[in-house]
């Protein structure tokens, strides 16, 4: 951008890159990345001027936990400055190191607060308990580590990480603190012994029998950075201050340090009685293990939350899925993987209730309902208050709601996300009539609250604000309430979760005829925080997966082809699907939002960046027969197939019914176009990219929403 170059130029010579290239002098060891800085004046130019800023810093960043203490300010020993997380060093941390400095690493948790939470919701039952007093012998959650039914669980629901559990069947904490310590590069390469070794498949053996003591508790397998330090101590002599020299060399990831200590090894060895050839092996092996070793200290600080997590699942599954739902607010696809998982164990989490509900996701009756703060356009304050206001008494219709919020800032965006979840479906009033007079009801009590606080009322206000808002006089409209498919996509478009089944659900018998690869598990194996060892799944991977399509958008490429973007969900998780223009045409009669489909591609992983796949083919699913949509009468088709048109009248085009139009005709596409008749204006205009299918269904549903003679076909 600075030497205003075209991004194709520019995107074409970074592809040229090698993944593993470290420098740009490795990089144009690429032949046409070569040919191209010796014929292109304007690339020799890009990567002259590159080489000049290569190796500099890129930004100034700070660390994720660390924190410096000093006896004296800190501006007596280090130049400090201020970014968005407060007042940081300006030397980094080797240098703050060097200068004798202390950094502490505080790591926050979030399962600390899962825990802390759980604890609490379990104590309105059972008083007495206390998570620090478990038992660390417990068969079930063993048992549930063994089963490998870990989602949820600390540090241990990676596809990889529940692989290795399953095969060693862990069967003591120290086990599971071990699984820990191994489970990343380096150590990992021990994990196939360590599990061998076990379960008796391969010997225990030792170089030295002075290293059984120090090894026996990993099956001779060298796991841990105190291990190598008693080794260093047992076998060479060294002091406790010199083997932690080593230790920090290890956790340094300094390997330049620990081959300056083989030779002092050595030489402590041999004068123990160790000879020569054994003192190289064990200290290659601790060489080897030394850039990614893990200290037992932290390794079991994990383990024991790692294992209470687990106690919890096995013992207080309500509970602990309510905090840990309570944990991921605003993450959609962690959300619904944890609900799936809840039900797997019998825990449902039941749709948002106004009265029932509480801020974050709470336990009632062994099941859970789903958290007010959860729902779109929902905010802290004003979920507070709705709970606040409850213990006074339990809202006894929408009006009364609305009345007794009013001071709590309450806004049509907030009121309307409560109804298409299903909020206030406790209080008898149907969805369909709440978004057709919802506006109006706030509207008049905004009125009210303004008139109160003037004091003043006029004349012709004696008809509305307070007795227009009377329970026993208000009169709700009389609609029929929304398809079960609409009410889906409202509980979706509201809180990213369905509360009335699923979409998907409708296509079982289609799915179960097909081998699937499920979208979760894509994007578990190829983000950078799964680090599974050995991923089914990776750039390039063939997968065939089943969902509805969420979204659609279409991009004009610069050849002029058109290319499509979509969003295919399906009951857990949900992933970008990209349709390049050679597949289009074929695919375009497909990609239409809430069309269930099958998709048929290739993944594709780009550094930073959620999983893709790259669309080779698209399948039309076929719903089950017993909850496929209600047949149309032949009447009514032909009457659409005749027609061209669908007139609406409206008041004006910011009539708030319109949202019914929206929806129909994403539910109902066909070919019938939309216009709307604007009263205000004299105008009619035609809905953009509006056509419908107008059957009886239809057609009944926007005359019950508009009223009778403003709906007319022709």
């Amino acid at each position: 951008r600075a030497l205003a170059m075209p991004y194709a130029k520019v995107d074409t010579v970074a592809k040229m890159i090698p993944r593993d290239a470290s420098t740009i002098e490795r990089a144009l060891e690429n032949k046409e990345l070569r040919e191209l800085y010796n014929n292109d004046n304007d690339i020799r130019k890009l990567i002259t001027v590159s080489r000049g800023v290569e190796g500099m810093p890129r930004h100034a960043s700070t660390h994720a936990a660390g924190v410096v203490i000093t006896a004296k300010p800190t501006y007596e020993y280090v130049p400090l400055s201020y970014s968005g997380t407060g007042v940081v060093t300006q030397f980094d941390m080797n240098t703050v190191a060097r200068l004798g400095l202390i950094k502490f690493d505080f790591l926050g948790l979030r399962y600390i607060t899962v825990i802390h939470d759980a604890e609490r919701m379990i104590r309105e039952k059972q008083p007495d308990f206390s998570i620090n007093t478990i038992s660390f012998d417990d068969k079930e959650t063993f048992k549930l580590l063994c089963d490998a039914k870990t989602d949820g669980v600390f540090q241990l629901e990676s596809g990889g990480m529940k692989n290795v559990l399953s095969r060693l069947a862990p069967t003591s904490l120290e086990e599971v603190i071990a699984c820990i310590a191994l489970y990343r590069p380096g150590p990992m390469d021990s994990i196939d012994t360590f599990i061998a070794r076990k379960h008796g498949r391969e010997r225990i053996e030792y170089d030295i029998p002075r290293l059984k003591s120090i090894l026996d508790i990993t099956y001779g397998c060298i796991v841990y950075q105190e291990q190598v330090m008693q080794i260093c101590r047992e076998l060479a002599g060294y002091s406790y201050a010199k083997a932690d020299i080593v230790r920090r060399a290890m956790s340094k990831k300094k390997l330049s340090a620990m081959l300056a200590e083989r030779e002092g090894f050595i030489k402590g060895c041999l004068e123990r009685g160790v000879t020569e050839e054994q003192a190289n092996k064990i200290f290659d092996e601790m060489q080897s293990f030394a850039a990614y070793a893990f200290n037992k200290s932290h390794a079991t600080a994990y383990g024991i939350i790692s294992y209470r997590t687990a106690y919890l699942k096995a013992h207080y599954p309500a509970e602990y899925y309510s905090a840990l739902l309570s944990s991921v607010l605003s993450d959609t696809n962690k959300l619904k993987a944890y609900i799936s998982d809840a039900g797997k164990v019998g825990v449902k989490v039941l749709a948002p209730d106004i009265n029932i509900s509480n801020s974050d996701f709470t336990v009632k009756d062994n099941n859970i309902r789903f958290g007010l703060m959860a729902i779109r356009n929902v905010g802290k304050q004003f979920a507070e208050a709705v709970v606040a206001n409850r213990r006074s008494g339990e809202y006894t219709s929408f009006i009364d709601f609305v009345e007794r919020l009013s001071g709590a800032d309450i806004n049509k965006r907030t009121i309307e996300s409560l109804i298409k979840c299903g909020a206030f479906d406790s209080l008898g009033t149907p969805r369909s009539a709440l978004l057709l007079c919802y506006e109006g009801i706030l509207d008049s009590q905004h009125e009210r609250n303004r008139a109160n606080i003037t004091g003043q009322m006029d004349m012709f206000s004696l008809d509305t604000a307070p007795l227009g808002l009377s329970d026993s006089s208000y009169q709700y409209p009389d609609v029929a309430e929304y398809s079960l498919k609409e009410l889906l996509m409202l509980e979706k478009e509201s809180s990213g979760m369905y509360f009335s089944g699923h979409m998907i659900d409708n296509y079982r018998g289609y799915m179960s005829k097909h081998k699937l690869d499920r979208i979760v598990d894509i994007i578990e194996d190829c983000s950078e925080e799964g680090a599974n060892p050995n991923p089914k799944y990776h750039d390039r991977s063939n997968v065939t997966v089943a969902g509805i399509i969420i979204s659609s958008r279409t991009k004009v490429t610069k050849s002029g082809a058109t290319m499509a973007f979509i969003t295919v969900e399906d009951r857990l998780a949900e992933i970008e699907v990209i349709v390049f223009a050679k597949n289009y045409a074929n695919a375009k009669p497909n990609l239409f939002v809430d069309n269930a489909v099958m998709i048929v591609g290739t993944v594709s992983v780009e550094e930073g960046e959620e999983p893709k796949i790259l669309l080779s083919e698209i399948l039309p699913m076929n719903a089950d027969e017993n909850m496929s949509q209600t047949n149309i009468s032949e009447q009514s088709e032909q009457k659409a197939e005749k027609a061209m048109r669908l007139f609406i009248r409206v008041r004006s085009l910011e009539d708030s019914r319109l949202g019914v139009v929206n929806r129909l005709t994403v539910l109902n596409p066909g070919k019938t176009q939309v216009v709307i008749y604007d009263e205000s204006q004299s105008k009619y205009a035609a809905l953009k990219n509006a056509f419908i299918e107008a059957n009886d269904k239809v057609l009944s549903k926007l005359t019950d929403t508009f009223g009778q003679g403003n709906v007319i076909l022709k």
